[in-house]
């Protein structure tokens, strides 16, 4: 089972996100599929009709988005990821207007499975990160940080 779970987590991140393929959606989210933090990290989003929704907008924003998975790990029904996501800001999906700039942001996917599709997933990636190289906040300052912690 474990096997499967991970040929289906790196068969949803080539076909959905690098090849921008919707059909994936219907075929591998189960219908009262919930996942947690795709924007603000309490949000649920349930089933792959609103999915949709957070994946037009990020793809419209990084039409040519690229996700590499650097690690896979499984046990029993759940698959984490470990990735690495780059793509240039050509659009303006999530409200913020194109600056045409490349981000490379990292992200970490925990994903639970049941009969075959998610049904469960729990995403922790860069956003700050992605808000910053878009220019849409100011950047880090890791002497800021420095100081604060003394």
């Amino acid at each position: 089972m474990t096997a499967n779970n991970k040929a289906i987590v790196h068969r949803w991140f080539e076909e959905v996100w690098n090849q921008g393929r919707e059909a994936t959606i219907d075929e591998l989210f189960a219908q009262d599929g919930v996942t947690i933090g795709l924007g603000e990290s309490d949000v649920e989003v349930r089933g792959p009709i609103q999915f949709k929704t957070f994946f037009h907008n990020l793809r419209t924003t990084f039409p040519d988005m690229h996700i590499t998975i650097e690690d896979t790990l499984a046990e029993g029904d759940k698959v984490v990821v470990r990735v690495k996501i780059e793509g240039t800001h050509r659009g303006d999906g999530i409200g913020v207007p194109a600056s045409g700039q490349r981000i490379c942001v990292a992200g970490i996917f925990i994903i639970r499975f049941a009969n075959g599709k998610f049904v469960e997933a729990w995403n922790s990636w860069d956003q700050l990160g992605m808000l910053r190289q878009i220019g849409a906040l100011p950047a880090a300052s890791n002497d800021r940080f420095l100081a604060a912690r003394g």
